[in-house]
Parts: C-alpha cells; structure tokens; sequence
C-alpha cells in the first residue's frame, strides 16, 4: 500500500503478484503525482494504478511464470501467445480492446488461417487475460463480449483407407529391408579389413524403432508424444495392458488400453532387442525420443500417401473401431477423450446403425405393426 496524506492510501496490489521492486515503483509514481497535482492522478482518473503493467510485463512478471508451474503445456501456449500477439505486448492491460482484438482476428482469417486454428490463439490470450482479473491486475475482461467463430465440429477425419494402410505397411517393410541391406553392406567392408562388426539386424525383429512405433499407434491410438513417454514398466505383458499415466498424457488423466494380438507380438518382439530398462522407445542416446519426422514422411512418400499426418493413425484407430461396431462411449475411453463430443466425430462412420435406424420409420414397418 501507499499513503500520501492524512488517511488518503491505496492499495498497489498483492503479495505474491507484484514484486516489492515493482510496488516500490508504483509507490514513487503515486508520491510524485501527489506532490506535483495533490493527489496521484490514478485516483484522479479513477483508476487503481497508473502502472497497470503492459501486457509483456504482465506475462513476463506474472503469467508465464504461475503457468509453467501447473501446466505441461506451457511452451506451446508460450509460443502461441509470443508469436500471435506481438502488436499487443506494450500495450497496457487496461488498453486492451474488443476492437483490437476483432481487427486482429479479421486480420488473420484474411490471411488465410483457418477458424478454428484462429479460435486458438485467442484462447492462449484469454486464459492469460482471466488470471489478470483474478488476480487484480485488470478490472474487466477485454474478451468477455468476444464470441468464438463458428466451426464445423465434426468435418471430414483424415484416416487410411484399406488400401492406404496395407501401402503403408509394405512401405515399412521396405524400409525395414533397406535398413538391414544398409548394414550387411557395411559389415561386409568392416569384415574384408577384419574390423568388430555392427550387430547382425537379420537377427532382430525390428530394424529400428518407426516400423513399432507405427504398430503400435495404429492399433491402440495413442498419441505421439504419450508414445515417446511410454516406459516399460506401463506395459503389461500378462494383462496385455497398455497403460498412459496421466503425467504424461495430454487429459492429465491415466487410462488403461488393452492390447490387442498385433500390439502385443509387437511390444513382445521389440523387448527382446531393446537395451532400455526405462523408455519403450528411446533416443540413441538413451534419453526420450522426441522426433520421427524425417522418417516418417520418408515413409508417407514411398507409400504415396498425401497430406496425412502422425495424429492420423490415432483417427484410423478410432474410425476402425466404430466401423466394426464398437459403442461410441468405449471409443471415448480408448482414446482418454474428456468430452463425448470429441469423440462423436467419428459416429458417421458407422452408417449400418444410422441404416437400420431410419429403416424402423418406413411405411412397411409401421404396416407390420
């Protein structure tokens, strides 16, 4: 707090919220309008502070530091906020508009983002904009009276086809194939100059790690990075059980995933050649896998398969399921959703129900009763 007068004092802000170097400077500001106008002009004006900070000093001092301790998302959404906003940062909190905000996204649509990605980044903003006002920092929400643009929900899923997967599956084995010529080549040139040989791949199930990596996605839906989180000891062998622990998964909620015969021979055969006791599928040097991209779309080219990505075999794993029949609500639960509605972007594809609906409303049926 600051007193400049007889019983004339305010409050600078809270404990833990402000630094006391920042309160310090808001005090010297409210002394020196005191001094020069009689009072300081942020109460002049009828505002709690003439240092609101701006919005970079809010972030750098107060949000990103609150954020990166309780969430796991913190470098996505710090990189969302930083590269989407940069015309906003050194603007006060309290100068914030509705209009900024509307001209930005109408800025961004004309560009050629999409609606929902748009949606996004203005959901990065306004979390951090929320906790301003929860913790005193801003009177009112700028983006309370923002509406979300309307998206379609529940568009067109990108999956394999039939065709597609057994493309797909006859890419890996090529590559597999190519790998291992690669080393018999190279053992050849190391055995003719009598040097230690490279371990023998015709002995190993796998090459290396994309071809399990694919196999397993495909049949339990596990995203990518829950994939590289994977540790030995979430699998088990004799539950034939998958298990994604919450920490390390993008709902913060553990869920158990059956496996199925091909997942499991999968996990079985790429055990007996995997030299880590900690991670499913490790970097070379031991550490966390964190990158498949180059081979992966290496892959995708051989097999001729476009504008598919990684998350694609998470909704080929979904969209198989319902196809065969399996209840929306389980499919939610093997994919760890939160919200139905997540998972009710794949229910068009199971058209036989739909079909024998429909077919109870004809007018024969309704004869026959």
């Amino acid at each position: 707090m600051v007193t400049w007068a007889r019983n004339k004092a305010a409050t600078l802000g809270r404990v833990g919220m402000m630094t006391l170097e920042q309160a310090r400077t808001e005090a010297a500001q409210y002394l020196a309008d005191a001094h020069t106008h009689g009072e300081p002009l942020a109460v002049a004006h009828g505002r709690r502070e003439t240092g609101t900070p701006t919005l970079r000093r809010f972030l750098d001092d107060q949000y990103y530091p609150w954020f990166r301790t309780h969430y796991k998302s913190y470098d996505k959404t710090r990189h969302a906020i930083e590269f989407s906003f940069p015309e906003l940062m050194e603007l006060r909190l309290s100068d914030l508009s509705l209009r900024d905000l509307e001209s930005l996204r109408a800025k961004w649509l004309k560009a050629g983002l999409s609606k929902s990605s748009a949606n996004r980044k203005m959901a990065s903003l306004q979390g951090a904009l929320s906790r301003a006002v929860d913790w005193a920092c801003l009177d009112a929400h700028p983006m309370a009276k923002l509406k979300q643009l309307k998206t379609d929900s529940r568009g067109r899923i990108r999956y394999l086809s039939a065709a597609e997967e057994k493309s797909l599956r006859d890419a890996l084995a090529t590559r597999e194939e190519s790998i291992r010529a690669d080393r018999d080549s190279a053992n050849q040139w190391r055995a003719d100059r009598k040097q230690e040989l490279f371990a023998d791949l015709r002995c190993k199930a796998f090459a290396d790690h994309l071809l399990p990596l694919v196999l397993i996605s495909i049949n339990t839906g596990v995203r990518q990075g829950e994939l590289f989180n994977l540790a030995w000891s979430d699998v088990d062998f004799d539950g034939k059980t998958l298990t994604v622990e919450g920490d390390g998964s993008k709902s913060g909620q553990t869920r158990h995933i059956q496996l199925n015969s091909e997942a499991h021979q999968v996990l079985t055969a790429w055990r007996t050649s995997s030299t880590s006791e900690t991670y499913v599928f490790p970097s070379r040097t031991g550490g966390r896998l964190d990158n498949v991209r180059k081979s992966w779309y290496g892959v995708l080219k051989i097999a001729g398969i476009e504008q598919f990505r990684w998350h694609d075999l998470r909704h080929t794993f979904a969209s198989k399921l319902v196809m065969v029949g399996v209840p929306i609500n389980t499919v939610r639960e093997l994919l760890g959703h939160s919200d139905l509605n997540m998972t009710l972007r794949y229910a068009h594809l199971a058209p036989d129900n739909k079909a024998r609906a429909v077919e109870k409303i004809s007018y024969g049926a309704a004869l026959s009763e």
